[in-house]
C-alpha cells in the first residue's frame, strides 16, 4: 500500500482543485456566453470543427500533472522487504527443571539443543549472535558476536536448575545487545516450556523490550502432558503459551509453538529466514515527478494542436 512521507505537502491539492473548479466555471460561463450570440452562422465559423471534447484534453491532463506534481513533493513510497545485511541475535534458552520433561524425545532440553545448533549454522554469517540461558537467575554464556563455535560448545554445556525467571531473560539479553552498540537491528529468540516462577514479570520486560525497539520471538515449546521427576514427585510441566504470545505480541516479535524436535527444527528454521528482514520504504517521488513533467508537456502539445495557446 502506498503511503505519504511527508504528507503535509499534499494540502496543496487545495489550490489545484481551486484551479479546476475555476476552470470549469468559466467554461459554464463562456457557454452561456455563446448561446447569446446572435450570429449563429458567424459562431460555426469561429469554432475549429471536429475538436468537441478534445478541447477539454489539454486543461485536463495539465491539472493530472499538477496532481502528480504535489504527490511527489508529498514523497510517495511503498514498503517493501528488505534482507538485512547485518543483526543483532540473542538466543535465550530456558534451562529450568521442567526441560527435562520426556514428552518431546529424547527430552525437551536435548531437543532444543539441536534445533539451536541447526540455527546457528544457518543464520547468516555477518550477524552477531549471543546465548543467554535462564532458570532462577539469567546470564550471558556468549556475548553477541561472529563467534559461532562459542556458541555451539556452550550449548553442549547446559546445566538445567530451579526456577524460570522468563522476564529476566529478556532484560539479560537487551543488556547483552547494548553492550555491543553497533547500532545494526537486534533480535531476541526465546524458547520456554514453562510458567514464569522467578524475577521480574513478563509483561513488564515486555515493555522494556517495546521501548528499546527490539522485537521478542518466542517459541512455546513442550506438550500439556509433559511430566517431570523433582524431588521424588512428579510433576505437570505444561507450556504457558498465553504469556509467550503476549510476549511476542507487545515487542513486535513472532510467536511459535513445538511439540516436537521436528517442530521445533522448523520454527528455527522459520525465524532464522525472517529475523534477517525489514519493511523499508521504497520512494516512488522520482516516477510522480516525471509523470507530473510528461503531463504537462502533453498538455502544451495538445494544446497547440486544437486550441490557439497554450493552456
Amino acid at each position: 500500500m502506498m503511503r505519504f512521507l511527508e504528507p503535509q505537502w499534499l494540502a496543496a491539492l487545495v489550490p489545484v482543485a481551486g484551479l479546476a473548479a475555476g476552470y470549469a466555471w468559466r467554461q459554464r460561463t463562456r457557454l452561456k456566453t455563446a448561446v447569446r450570440f446572435s450570429n449563429v452562422e458567424l459562431l460555426k465559423s469561429l469554432v475549429p470543427k471536429g475538436i468537441g471534447w478534445r478541447r477539454y484534453l489539454a486543461a485536463g491532463v495539465f491539472l493530472t500533472g499538477l496532481v502528480s506534481l504535489v504527490f511527489s513533493l508529498a514523497k510517495p513510497a511503498v514498503d517493501m522487504e528488505r534482507q538485512l545485511e547485518q543483526a543483532t541475535v540473542v538466543l535465550a534458552i530456558d534451562v529450568s527443571l521442567s526441560m527435562q520433561a520426556a514428552d518431546v524425545a529424547p527430552s525437551r532440553i536435548e531437543a532444543a539443543q539441536l534445533a539451536a545448533k541447526q540455527f546457528v549454522a544457518e543464520l547468516p554469517a555477518k550477524y552477531n549472535l549471543g546465548l543467554v540461558t535462564f532458570a532462577r537467575t539469567a546470564q550471558v554464556l556468549v556475548s553477541p558476536g561472529s563467534d559461532r563455535q562459542a556458541v555451539l560448545d556452550a550449548l553442549d554445556t547446559l546445566e538445567l536448575q530451579e526456577a524460570t525467571a522468563t522476564g529476566e531473560a529478556v532484560f539479560t539479553s537487551l543488556d547483552a545487545i547494548r553492550a555491543v552498540e553497533d547500532g545494526v537491528p537486534a533480535r531476541i529468540l526465546l524458547l520456554s516450556d514453562g510458567y514464569r516462577t522467578y524475577g521480574r514479570e513478563v509483561e513488564e520486560a515486555a515493555a522494556a523490550a517495546s521501548e528499546a525497539g527490539v522485537p521478542v520471538s518466542t517459541v512455546a515449546f513442550g506438550t500439556d502432558e509433559g511430566v517431570v521427576d523433582i524431588a521424588g514427585q512428579m510433576q505437570r510441566v505444561p507450556v504457558d503459551r498465553m504469556a509467550l504470545a503476549g510476549l511476542a505480541e507487545t515487542t513486535g516479535g513472532f510467536f511459535y509453538e513445538a511439540a516436537t524436535a521436528d517442530e521445533l527444527k522448523q520454527v528455527y528454521k522459520d525465524m532464522g529466514s525472517s529475523l534477517g528482514k525489514r519493511l523499508v520504504p521504497v520512494e516512488l517521488t522520482a516516477w510522480f515527478a516525471a509523470a507530473a513533467l510528461l503531463l504537462t508537456l502533453l498538455s502544451g502539445v495538445f494544446s497547440l494542436l486544437w486550441t490557439p495557446r497554450i493552456v
